[in-house]
């Protein structure tokens, strides 16, 4: 990177500095928004005792699910697990740690972490085994636990555009997590659809201003499809 582009040009200058037993924030939810080429290069790296925090994992063969495979994740942070055979597996056999954490509870975990707050309380899972040895107070009547925020050593994100600068937008239901995320990451990397120069990018479009992000790179996506279904026709 030179000043204020970001941009690198291969995934190992991406993901330069990920290093065995770190954390890693990953957007995307389902196969929806996913940095696909940085998981791969995760996958590649051969990384281990990773914790890897993200609404789910992937699904068998894809997404951060591949990462299971030589079983690179220790701890997984996450709010759905039901799409992936050997996370169930790996989790039964006790190969693998799993946090379960609501998905708007997770959500707001990222923000606060990457906005500085260290705890926030909610309403969300009290009375729950959620909310068992947690911090509880009163509010109005109502019953809340204390939930600690989350940042990680890196932030993967996935954006539909962003320029050298690393200002990011994302697209529709791929914005998801990825805004949350790229803010709690001590590197955030972000891999997009498009560069753009810029000044291209209208700023009141802007999802992620750039001073969250660290590195961007240029992918090619996939976008496999987690459920396909078609209709019959007549």
């Amino acid at each position: 990177m030179a000043g204020f582009d970001k941009v690198v040009t291969s995934y190992a200058d991406a993901m330069h500095g990920l290093e065995d037993n770190m954390t890693i924030i990953a957007g995307g939810f389902g196969l929806c928004g996913i940095p696909e080429g940085l998981i791969a290069e995760v996958k590649r790296m051969g990384t281990k005792g990773l914790t890897v925090v993200s609404n789910n994992c992937g699904v068998d063969g894809f997404g951060l699910g591949v990462l299971l495979e030589d079983k690179q994740i220790k701890k997984m942070v996450s709010s759905y697990v039901g799409e992936n055979a050997l996370f169930e597996k790996q989790l039964l056999n006790g190969e693998l740690e799993v946090e379960l954490t609501p998905q708007g509870t997770l959500a707001e975990k990222m923000r606060a972490g990457g906005a500085g707050i260290p705890a926030f309380y909610t309403a969300t899972g009290f009375g729950t085994p959620v909310g068992e040895g947690k911090e509880s107070r009163q509010f109005n009547g109502r019953d809340y636990i204390l939930e600690e925020a989350i940042t990680g050593d890196f932030a993967i994100v996935k954006a539909w555009k962003a320029d050298r600068y690393g200002n990011c937008m994302y697209r529709h239901t791929a914005m998801n997590f990825n805004p949350m995320a790229a803010t709690a990451g001590k590197i955030t990397v972000v891999e997009v659809e498009e560069i753009v120069e810029p000044g291209e990018l209208e700023p009141s479009q802007i999802h992620t201003p750039g001073i969250y992000v660290d590195r961007v790179i240029q992918g090619s996506f996939e976008k496999r499809i987690e459920r396909l279904v078609t209709s019959k026709g007549a």
